[in-house]
């Protein structure tokens, strides 16, 4: 087992900085389920931890809170439920670390404004036969 949670090429936070609790599993799984405590939180506390710069740790406490919580209760194994834990919290922080493009506006195609307006005129004719025929004819 490594001693550190992966979360990208450049990131790796140490285990010693993630609070792992255990606790019993909740829904239906028979005696087993009631005296296994297989249900994992994994608990990251970003302003504590000394693995991150000031820039990710910002970026982090913008688009998260300051404590990031994982849990798993999938599995029926304590070791199982710890694995999943770990990669949901791993892949919590890797979407809060992306930063995303800046959208380059466009205009709309000449082709895709016709098409809109042919579609709109079709729907116009489909509301207009649907009237009653009106008495001048």
């Amino acid at each position: 087992m490594a001693e550190e949670l992966r979360v990208d090429e450049r990131l790796a936070i140490p285990l010693a900085e993630i609070e792992l609790r255990t606790s019993r599993s909740s829904g239906p799984g028979g005696q087993h389920a009631n005296v296994t405590a297989s249900r994992v939180e994994a608990v990251f506390d970003i302003e504590a931890s000394t693995s991150l710069d000031e820039a990710r740790r910002a970026r982090l406490l913008e688009k998260l809170s300051p404590v990031v919580t994982a849990v798993a209760q999938d599995g029926r194994s304590q070791y199982r439920n710890r694995e999943l834990a770990l990669s949901r919290l791993a892949a919590k922080i890797k979407a809060a670390l992306r930063v995303q493009r800046p959208r380059r506006p466009t205009r709309p195609t000449r082709s895709s404004r016709q098409r809109r307006l042919d579609q709109k005129r079709r729907t116009g004719e489909r509301k207009q036969n649907r009237r009653r025929p009106s008495g001048d004819d």
